[in-house]
């Protein structure tokens, strides 16, 4: 017959302070949850931001412009001087203008336009050396940057202003194409005080729609966009006249309306 042994009172071994009883962490766990919470929140942030910056050129791409930040400006600048507020624009599509509108602003602004991808480069690296020299400074700013900057961005001159417009150039390049770019430039630049897009400078300055802009009344339009609160339209003077006809011989020398063939 086997034995019993009892155990109740064999001597127990306590492991209470052993060092294989517990793993001691020797990180922090506050510190390193706090950073990770604040270098994904960055993250996040940016690129959530990012996100939004495709969602409105997608959404821009289909859905008339109708404000800009440049005319939120020229609006508070006019309600801080006490002087009549209201914007003139009125958004017209492409297919309602005569051609002669846009075929004016790029013998005007940006003769490239149908055939750059956004940047004039040696326009640019012009305008980078006379700037060096010390002389005037002076942009060089196509059609696409001047549409990207106004849509998107502020007006004024910095390093983060120009990368992103940039940024916003290669977008709107990329998902716009030309047609659209310059559908809303035609919109949104500035032809006037207060007064934003060649259809508002249209019935504004000639008494009709820009569906039926001459040649001359386009040019006029176009030699005033370099400084269009300084030069008038309905009252040019001898500088504006003198580049009108200068923008005719430039429209002549293009092709005409044809120039626009890779546009439309």
């Amino acid at each position: 017959m086997a034995k019993r042994v009892d155990l109740s009172n064999t001597p127990r071994t306590s492991t209470r302070g052993s060092k294989f009883s517990r793993i001691k962490s020797t990180d922090s766990p506050k510190a390193g949850w706090t950073f990770n919470r604040v270098l994904g929140r960055i993250g996040r942030y940016f690129l959530y931001v990012w996100i939004s910056t495709i969602v409105a050129v997608v959404l821009f791409k289909f859905v008339p412009v109708y404000f800009t930040p440049t005319m939120a400006a020229r609006k508070i600048d006019a309600i801080q001087a006490g002087e009549p507020s209201k914007i003139s624009s009125q958004w017209t599509p492409y297919g309602q203008m005569d051609r002669n509108a846009a075929l004016a602003v790029i013998a005007s602004e940006d003769q490239l336009f149908p055939d750059h991808h956004g940047f004039d480069f040696d326009a640019m690296w012009g305008a980078v050396n006379n700037n060096l020299k010390g002389k005037r400074i002076k942009g060089a700013s196509t059609i696409s940057q001047q549409v990207a900057k106004n849509v998107f961005l502020w007006q004024g001159r910095s390093y983060l202003r120009k990368g992103l417009e940039a940024y916003f150039t290669l977008m709107i390049e990329l998902i716009w194409g030309k047609k659209r770019i310059i559908e809303v430039y035609l919109n949104i630049a500035e032809t006037g005080k207060m007064t934003f897009g060649v259809e508002a400078a249209s019935r504004k300055y000639y008494g009709h729609s820009a569906e039926e802009l001459s040649t001359t009344e386009a040019a006029r339009i176009a030699a005033c966009l370099p400084n269009p609160i300084r030069f008038s339209v309905a009252s040019p003077s001898g500088y504006v006249n003198k580049r009108t006809q200068a923008i005719k011989r430039q429209m002549k020398a293009l092709g005409g309306k044809k120039f626009l063939r890779n546009i439309d």
